[in-house]
């Protein structure tokens, strides 16, 4: 994920100092869609293994709800 971060870092810099080919446009799309799933499924994990602490002691652990569909 890092090198991904590195890449999509350069692409960027890149594009503010010049202009990217076609092709690097298409490269920097990419990766930023690669890079969002892996960030939402590194969130979902943590979130799947987040409980809430009662004041009585009791653990609930946190429930996914669905998507809104707009």
């Amino acid at each position: 994920m890092e090198r991904l971060l590195k890449r999509i870092n350069e692409l960027a810099h890149k594009a503010k100092t010049g202009v990217l080919t076609p092709e690097e446009k298409e490269e920097q799309a990419r990766l930023r869609q690669a890079y969002l799933a892996q960030f939402r499924q590194n969130f979902s994990a943590i979130l799947d293994n987040t409980v809430i602490m009662q004041p009585d002691g009791t653990k609930t652990p946190v429930k996914r709800t669905e998507k809104p569909k707009h």
